[in-house]
């Protein structure tokens, strides 16, 4: 049985196709109609990990902290549904993409930081209660390791292990395995490769041990 959509994620028709949508200000030349906007799993690692049926534990409404969200693809959906959503992106050029898509939704914040120096926004940033970790670094677990103090006890991790931030030369089956082995302080309830939306991706679904 297929997990259901958070409040405010629908499947709804566009051009003849079921595709996920959300309500809100289109970002990034992606269809709409009327109010809704494709939620294009392609270009969205948490996008296809919804399209896939995974069971990532969100309802709706949840506060989050979203790490890695260049220019506002993915985040401005979640913060379409989520309450306050914290945007943290390293590079200067995708977060002054970020400050438009943030001004037409009041409850997105963007922070220019590093997260792997999560002492950084530390003072900034509430407990949430969902994790999502989008960085195309590598120690991409230790990004999560170092962010788990933000996480709520019942809060949940959404993460994607990217293969060739990693490591470009290694067996994707391996990065992944080292990456959940790096995994500090979570149990891991699910993992799903992302294809066919995204090649060398392993999406894992953790919560706090």
């Amino acid at each position: 049985m297929t997990p259901d959509l958070p409040d405010g994620v629908e499947r709804r028709q566009f051009d003849g196709r079921e595709r996920l949508a959300t309500r809100g200000d289109p970002v990034y030349g992606e269809p709409t109609e009327g109010e809704w906007r494709v939620w294009d799993a392609g270009r969205s690692k948490l996008g296809a990990m919804l399209a896939l049926g995974m069971d990532t534990g969100l309802s709706g409404g949840e506060s989050v902290l979203y790490l890695g969200a260049a220019s506002g693809t993915t985040v401005s959906h979640v913060a379409d549904f989520a309450g306050p959503t914290y945007a943290v992106e390293f590079a200067p050029r995708p977060t002054r993409d970020l400050l438009p898509v943030a001004e037409a939704r009041e409850n997105l914040f963007p922070l220019l930081k590093d997260a792997r120096k999560p002492e950084t926004y530390a003072h900034v940033v509430e407990p949430v209660d969902v994790l999502v970790q989008d960085v195309a670094t590598r120690g991409q677990a230790e990004v999560a390791n170092r962010n788990r103090r933000f996480l709520r006890e019942d809060g949940r991790l959404l993460a994607v292990v990217k293969a060739r931030s990693e490591d470009v030369t290694a067996d994707p089956g391996d990065v992944f395995d080292a990456a959940l082995d790096a995994l500090e302080g979570y149990d891991v309830l699910e993992t799903t490769p992302l294809d066919p939306y995204h090649e060398d991706h392993l999406a894992v679904v953790a919560r706090p041990a």
